[in-house]
């Protein structure tokens, strides 16, 4: 019998670019039934392995390819200080560099500033900056050379040492020590005048550049794991739990357990997924779900961990504690979604990992060229050190990671929550969408839509009060669905004698007076007035239910009850229909109810009376003819169509079966939040495209201008370091993201028309 593996997440210290992302996953892989996906921007691993193979060994193997491991906490989200060069320590080690560097830069670039033995202060400054501030380039190289491997700071460490490895030559043996050297300014590698020139600016520049580069993209990286922290932000510490003497006490949260009453007081977050049981409140819940207007809520109402309490004083019964929480679930899903990669980001690991050992090779052979072909040899070390340079594999290492922690922490926010990053290519590509109809475009839960009265009769009000009151003893759910709405209006008179009688009605005396409430199609609505028998068959043909109140056996009014419509849907559906994707209906309702929503929302193609196997049949007929489809459900019975479809989508109110089967779920309880995830895919692949675009096209061009000495090794690091700037800066857009608004005023979402 097979065993079932087990997944384990690594926190990875130490990389700095896609080749060390390569690295650790290379080493993980070579345990037998071990197989790693490691993620740039969050540091993380996500490792698959057997159960016999436990965490030590694979931290040991990734410290075995010379960087640091270990388990973090649970769910925790990105560190503040994630990634090289983003905590005080390099923040110092850059300061220090550039007041060590700008006067050397000033100096080699100004030939005006150049006095008598300039370049002797030059090297002075230059060396603590070649070696110090370069210091933590140097280590990771040597370490990645014990381990057999190459990395950034491989070409960074050898840039810097060969700059100033040749300025030390020039200044000693070569004659540029000389008191009266002058330097003109030039962006080429060339010494015209045949003396040996000094190349301290590069030296200092490149650890300059490098190390502003990555501070500015550590800081850019620590801005598309907000969403994460945000929701890890939203956990209470502390709760206070109230005893059956009516006493509380503060206690951490962790002491927390199902069935503990805790008390909520206004401004405060609900400590954890419960039930009020007691007081009335509107608790707002934005950053949970994404829905903007506050909620009222009362004795019965649920109401998730992380929601604040606008109002009155609430006392919740604890319903899930700890990981089992919907806010944890939540920051689970948003966690592992940026723990995934694309094939776009599989493809660019790829390339990574044979990019750094092709660059050394490049810059050896350009040097053995350029020696070869007799060209002066400062030029030759040159062109070699800003190949060096230039190459730049952190470009596609951060490429969709941080577009992805971007995309995903913004749909957090929107209360869309993807799976991972194929959930999110799916969503890009759907071009069919089959809807369920209950609990998916409608309520799920069923109302009073319409009441007709007999003309002359006691009137709308009292037709109302009167058969809330008499269905006040009633189970079922036509029964629940008039007292509630007779109760909306105000307190209901009390009934006596009463009775029920199964596929009939119910009856009793109210106010002294002989109230019953029957099916109309007990008797296909005959014998009514004519205004009551037009209203029968109107809701008959709309596939609601109707019911007829007699007052001492006389005909007094029709209520028609249904499942209404949600809202926000006819948007929804028309959004898809802008975006290019066909809505499909599927229902197991009757034919009238299904064709009657699908006419209310515009969806042309319906499937009525489908049962949980058909829907998943009617999904891969669909596949067959080349679709890509993607199903929207909230049930059990929506389970198999969801598994069976390219993409699943649960509604979060929904049952954790359908949301189990999903890769996309809807938390916001707004149908328009379907459109805006599909909207808010298409717009983040197009970012992946973009940035893979810029770090495959910048090593393209600055590859050959310093293999041909057009480029200078200190605009080299400029250059390197904005590549990687531009990629995060560019994934950063994704957190403003939001749906657009067509011209006409109406919103569509995602994009203009």
């Amino acid at each position: 019998m097979s065993v079932a593996p087990v997944v384990t997440e690594l926190a990875v210290g130490g990389m700095t670019c896609a080749a060390c992302v390569r690295r650790v996953e290379k080493r993980l892989g070579r345990i037998a039934g071990v197989t790693a996906s490691v993620n740039l921007a969050t540091g993380r691993a996500r490792v698959l392995h057997p159960p016999a193979v436990g965490a030590a060994e694979l931290v040991a193997a990734v410290e075995g390819a010379g960087f640091t491991a270990r388990l973090p906490g649970p769910w925790a989200p990105l560190p503040a200080g994630a990634g090289p060069g983003a905590g005080p320590p390099e923040a110092a080690r850059l300061l220090v560099t550039a007041a060590l560097a700008v006067p050397v830069l000033v100096l080699s670039m100004v030939p005006a500033a150049q006095f008598r033995n300039w370049q002797w202060l030059c090297f002075v400054l230059a060396a603590p900056v070649a070696v110090w501030s370069a210091w933590p380039f140097h280590q990771r190289a040597v370490r990645a050379l014990r381990h057999a491997g190459a990395t950034m700071d491989t070409l960074v460490s050898l840039g810097v040492a060969a700059s100033f490895g040749w300025s030390a030559y020039a200044l000693f043996l070569g004659g540029a020590g000389e008191p009266g050297l002058r330097m003109p300014l030039t962006w080429l590698p060339s010494a015209p005048d045949g003396a040996a020139h000094v190349y301290l600016e590069a030296a200092v520049g490149v650890p300059l550049f490098v190390l502003a580069g990555r501070l500015l993209e550590a800081r850019a990286r620590r801005g598309t794991g907000a969403a994460l922290r945000a929701l890890a932000s939203l956990a209470v510490k502390e709760v206070s739990v109230c005893a059956g003497d009516g006493t509380e006490r503060r206690v951490p949260v962790e002491r927390l357990r199902v069935g503990d009453v805790f008390a909520v007081r206004p401004g405060e977050r609900v400590a954890t997924d419960g039930v009020v049981v007691a007081g009335g409140s509107a608790v707002d819940l934005s950053l949970v779900t994404g829905e903007s207007t506050p909620v009222e809520v009362g004795p019965g109402s649920a109401v998730p961990g992380g929601a604040v309490n606008a109002g009155g004083l609430l006392r919740v019964r604890a319903e899930a504690v700890g990981e089992d929480t919907r806010l944890a679930r939540i920051a689970r899903l948003v966690a592992d979604a940026q723990a995934g990669k694309a094939r776009a980001q599989r493809l660019a690991d790829t390339v990574a990992g044979v990019f750094v050992p092709a660059v050394l090779a490049v810059a050896v052979t350009v040097l053995g060229f350029w020696l070869g072909a007799g060209a002066d040899p400062q030029a030759a070390v040159t062109a070699a050190v800003s190949v060096l340079v230039v190459a730049c594999p952190c470009a596609l290492g951060l490429a969709t990671p941080t577009a992805l922690l971007a995309a995903t922490g913004r749909g957090a926010q929107l209360g869309i929550l993807v799976s991972g990053p194929r959930a999110l290519e799916g969503l890009r590509r759907v071009d069919t969408v089959v809807l369920d109809k209950t609990g998916t475009l409608t309520s799920g839960a069923m109302e009073v839509l319409e009441v007709a009265c007999r003309p002359g009769g006691p009137g709308r009000e009292a037709a109302v009060r009167l058969a809330g009151a008499v269905e006040q003893g009633s189970e079922h759910p036509v029964g629940r669905a008039l007292a509630a709405y007779a109760r909306a209006a105000g307190p209901l008179p009390a009934v006596a004698d009463f009775t029920a009688t199964a596929g009939l009605g119910v009856a009793g005396r109210v106010a002294g007076r002989r109230v019953a409430v029957e099916s109309a199609t007990a008797d296909g609505g005959t014998g009514l007035p004519p205004a009551l028998e037009q209203a029968v068959r109107a809701a008959e043909r709309a596939g609601r239910t109707a019911v007829v109140l007699r007052v001492d056996g006389a005909a007094e009014a029709v209520f028609a009850l249904g499942d209404r419509v949600r809202s926000g849907a006819y948007r929804a559906v028309d959004h898809l229909a802008r975006l290019g994707v066909r809505p499909v209906l599927a229902t197991g309702d009757s034919e009238a109810a299904g064709r009657a929503v699908a006419q209310e929302l515009g969806i042309r193609r319906v499937h009525t009376r489908v049962t949980p196997e058909g829907k998943a049949e009617l999904v891969r007929a669909l596949r067959a003819r080349g679709h890509r489809v993607a199903v929207v459900g909230d049930g059990v019975n929506d389970a198999a169509a969801l598994a069976a479809a390219d993409l699943g989508i649960a509604m979060g109110g929904g049952t954790d079966a359908a949301i189990g089967a999903a890769d996309v779920t809807l938390v916001r309880d707004d149908m328009r939040a379907l459109a805006d995830a599909v909207a808010l895919a298409r717009r983040a692949l197009g970012t992946v495209r973009a940035n893979l675009a810029w770090a495959f096209g910048y090593n393209l061009v600055t590859l050959p201008l310093a293999a041909t000495g057009w480029l200078n090794p200190m605009v080299a690091a400029a250059a390197m370091s904005a590549s990687s700037v531009l990629v995060v800066g560019n994934s950063l857009r994704l957190r403003g993201w939001r749906p657009g608004t067509s011209r006409g005023g109406r919103r569509v979402a995602g994009r203009r028309r």
